[in-house]
């Protein structure tokens, strides 16, 4: 089949000619029709955190075509979205519904002694969070599919893999937000208006969006935000006082930068929490002052996949979505080949896109 090969640190997607296993065990095989460029895989493409050479790709959407045989939870011509959340559904972490916190993730992989899911002449290559989406097919754990609606449009069915749970899950399972609850939100990208989406749904009457994009904070505006912030034009701690003097009773960074989680803290409401989603370079740190956390009974929550439990969560978004209650047609900014992956990241830097999903193969 043809896969995008990342063959070392910064050396871009290859289109190439590559293996893939017939399913075994637990593993779905299937057809993909659907594929989100995702900030986290151009991160990993350029930092040393996975092993090269590699497939990536983990907003995934597709059909079933082949089972392995211990398969039990799909058939044939299913539709079903990727989750880049691995859990094995037996150790203590998810026997207590917190997959995202999975003890032995491994589970969902093929053992090393096994032969591999995905070759290049006869040379294996690891796959991006147990799914490698960026290719013609997948071969995937059942763990880490959710079957969707074939009513589901299968660019949107794509994002809710990472980028809705995420953004959304962030708001609703991490931070539990309450109705009547103010949140500030930097980052109005992908996964920024899906935590917009998801504060809509708490109910939370003040929402404010932080960016650096005028079309960015448009697009917040019309997924709901109830006020925006250039952070160009202003200095955000000020205009989110300005606008809520008792300061902000959650604030959600999906950036990932240093001064934008430090602005963030001193933006909190006493007993508020800072939470920390936007993927950042592994060399950032937080600075905290101790004394002023204690004080200010502050909170700063490292979250993962939005603690969502995908196979809750993704059917829950899909049918928000089918009931026109969730807006997920908007994040579909540009649909590509699986050539043009290249293109569609450098195009994504300029932030005049939501998101591009790759739907041609």
């Amino acid at each position: 089949m043809k896969a995008l090969v990342v063959n070392g640190l910064g050396r871009g997607f290859d289109l190439e000619d590559v293996e893939i296993a017939e399913p075994e065990g637990r593993e779905v095989l299937l057809d993909v029709r659907a594929s989100g460029l995702c900030h986290t895989d151009i991160l990993f493409a350029t930092h040393n955190i996975v092993p090269f050479p590699t497939v990536l790709g983990h907003e995934v959407a597709g059909v079933v075509t082949k089972l392995g045989p211990g398969v039990t939870q799909f058939q044939v011509g299913d539709h079903v979205v990727g989750s880049l959340n691995q859990f094995c559904g037996t150790c203590a972490r998810c026997l207590s519904g917190r997959p995202f916190q999975c003890l032995h993730p491994e589970a969902t992989l093929r053992r090393p002694s096994d032969p591999p899911r995905l070759s290049r002449k006869g040379l294996p290559l690891s796959q991006g969070f147990g799914l490698g989406g960026f290719a013609e097919q997948a071969l995937v754990h059942e763990n880490q599919l959710v079957l969707v609606p074939e009513a589901l449009p299968f660019p949107q069915a794509a994002l809710l893999g990472c980028g809705v749970v995420t953004g959304a899950g962030s708001v609703l399972n991490t931070a539990n937000v309450s109705a009547g609850e103010s949140i500030v939100i930097f980052g109005a990208g992908g996964v920024g208006l899906n935590a917009v989406s998801g504060a809509k749904l708490a109910g939370a009457t003040r929402i404010i969006c932080i960016d650096v994009q005028p079309k960015r904070l448009a697009e917040a505006r019309r997924f709901g935000a109830t006020d925006v912030i250039n952070s160009q034009e202003s200095d955000p701690v000020e205009a989110v006082r300005t606008l809520l003097p008792h300061g902000a009773d959650h604030v959600f960074d999906f950036v990932g930068q240093q001064i934008v989680s430090e602005q963030g803290l001193t933006m909190l409401a006493a007993g508020g929490g800072l939470y920390l989603v936007g993927v950042a370079r592994p060399e950032v740190d937080l600075s905290l002052n101790i004394i002023g956390a204690i004080g200010g009974q502050k909170r700063v929550v490292g979250v993962n996949y939005g603690s969502s439990i995908a196979k809750r969560d993704i059917p829950m978004y899909a049918d928000l979505y089918l009931q026109a209650r969730m807006n997920l047609d908007d994040l579909v900014s540009k649909e590509i080949s699986l050539s043009e992956v290249n293109e569609g990241y450098a195009a994504l830097k300029g932030g005049s896109l939501n998101r591009v999903v790759v739907t041609s193969f």
